[in-house]
């Protein structure tokens, strides 16, 4: 099991030229989690690519319902004491902190592209093309 962020997510899902990286890191370790915080932050992608259409609406509801199948089960409710203590630290913004603090709580790498993060918790955080390395 990994936890990874809504950026790795995205890159799956959506096509970007690191659609390929983040299909191999699935490849690689297929029991991905997340807090469910995901899930707000991969609509609002998804909606700002509709607004530029960029996407159409049904298209961002197809792929936003993909991503809910691939994370079913595996969502999690983060404590906000962790995650506030966390960002006080490091400077890294809440949102990202959730990111760590499961993947602290759970015992497990999160695999990210958040240079910041990777900075800030080079213990826990991996950056997503070492991770596929």
């Amino acid at each position: 099991m990994i936890v990874v962020d809504t950026n790795l997510i995205g890159y799956l899902l959506l096509t970007s030229d690191r659609s390929e990286i983040a299909e191999l890191a699935l490849r690689k370790d297929a029991e991905w989690a997340a807090p469910q915080l995901w899930r707000s932050e991969l609509r609002n992608v998804l909606a700002q690519y509709v607004r530029r259409s960029l996407l159409g609406l049904e298209d961002a509801q197809r792929i936003m319902n993909a991503a809910t199948d691939l994370m079913s089960g595996r969502e999690y409710q983060v404590a906000s004491d962790p995650v506030l203590k966390l960002a006080a630290e490091s400077g890294c913004s809440a949102y990202d902190c959730e990111f760590v603090a499961l993947a602290q709580d759970l015992g497990v790498a999160l695999v990210t592209v958040d240079r910041q993060v990777l900075r800030a918790f080079p213990e826990i955080a991996v950056g997503l093309d070492a991770f596929c390395a």
